[in-house]
């Protein structure tokens, strides 16, 4: 698929890893719906980064925690666009809770994760593929962790999310066939995120040290599978891992 000219909504994208995918899509073509909850100020500098490649770019608040709130922030996107043609998921929710503390993951933190990481893209994918049909096909792409292919990550809750947000991936690529695809990017340890510096650095040094490539990777890796993923005409249900080869070590 050309992209150039088209219309993504990427959420999250007032983040690190959201705007870096944002202006992946900008320079490739794509004009962009930077979704945000509540850090207006990230989303403007999105907006802001985008404009100043020459692709018209909108902040659309969007929290996915709330079921009604997504068909409304879909509509809003593609009509600001003028068409909707890319939905990456990249939004989530996460939070520090040791495997072994089972009492502390509530019930409350359980519903939360999963509300935002496996609901809400899944109802966006829903809402976005109405859109995408109107026009004869799109792309969609998740964003979901290494935690979702291997034991590990930050809870119990946000590991099972993402490994529900793989599966996912799998099945609306049967159920969007063939005229929308639908992939996965993996990610390890994304160096200079706002997750990454929460890490202390201990666990950032081993983490890199146990990857056969002897390093985490950067934005710039994530946001380029995703480019590639929305260019493919015939890549639907995959999921490439990118942690610098540690999920296999």
């Amino acid at each position: 698929m050309d992209l150039r000219g088209r219309g993504a909504l990427v959420t999250g994208g007032s983040g690190s890893l959201g705007s870096a995918i944002s202006l992946a899509l900008a320079d490739a073509g794509c004009d962009i719906a930077v979704g945000y909850v509540g850090n207006r100020e990230g989303a403007d500098e999105t907006v802001r980064a985008i404009e100043k490649r020459g692709r018209k770019a909108y902040r659309v608040q969007l929290d996915q925690t709330d079921p009604t709130a997504i068909e409304p922030a879909v509509e809003r996107a593609a009509r600001e666009l003028g068409r909707l043609d890319v939905l990456v998921n990249n939004a989530g929710w996460n939070i520090g809770i040791p495997f072994a503390d089972l009492d502390k993951l509530t019930t409350e933190i359980w519903e939360r994760i999963f509300h935002t990481n496996v609901r809400g893209p899944f109802q966006l994918a829903r809402a976005a593929a109405s859109a995408m049909r109107t026009q004869g096909g799109g792309r969609i792409v998740n964003i979901a962790s290494v935690a979702g292919v291997k034991p590990t990550g930050s809870s119990i809750a946000y590991a099972s999310s993402k490994a529900a947000l793989i599966h996912l991936t799998r099945c609306l690529a049967v159920a969007l066939a063939p005229v929308i695809t639908v992939n996965c990017v993996a990610p390890g340890l994304v160096e200079g995120t706002r997750m990454a510096l929460r890490i202390p650095p201990e666990v950032v040094d081993r983490v890199r040290s146990e990857a056969v490539l002897q390093r985490a990777a950067d934005a710039g890796d994530i946001a380029s599978p995703v480019v590639t993923f929305c260019r493919a005409d015939s890549v639907t249900g995959q999921v490439v891992v990118i942690d610098g080869g540690l999920h296999f070590h």
